[in-house]
């Protein structure tokens, strides 16, 4: 079993936690987190870090609040748009290895999905 928990930005379907349930059990989508909505990329942010979450996201902000305060949380950035949920759970099936390396790495803090 994975130990590796997903937080799905608000721009992500919250369908994504229960399609992805079998590689990424403890996920969670921002709308369930009990955070203001909308809750602001900080507040986003720091529960990931909280409560170790890789963050999943379209928004580059989360890129930059990395690149500002390092890791945690890790990032995923999914770089290829609006897309329908199942094209999105597809690719992080594609790319659940990369998405567990990088919650693994000691030095790397973002991975883009294309």
């Amino acid at each position: 079993m994975s130990n590796v928990k997903l937080l799905f930005d608000a721009n992500c379907s919250y369908r994504l936690v229960k399609k992805l349930e079998d590689i990424f059990p403890a996920s969670l989508h921002v709308g369930r987190t009990g955070l203001a909505i909308p809750a602001t990329d900080r507040e986003i942010w720091q529960f990931a870090k909280e409560q170790d979450f890789v963050l999943v996201s379209q928004d580059e902000d989360f890129c930059e609040l990395s690149l500002l305060y390092g890791a945690p949380p890790k990032i995923c950035w999914l770089r290829f748009g609006n897309a329908p949920t199942e094209f999105v759970a597809q690719k992080l099936r594609e790319h659940s290895h990369s998405i567990h390396e990088l919650y693994a790495s000691q030095t790397e803090t973002i991975l883009e999905i294309y």
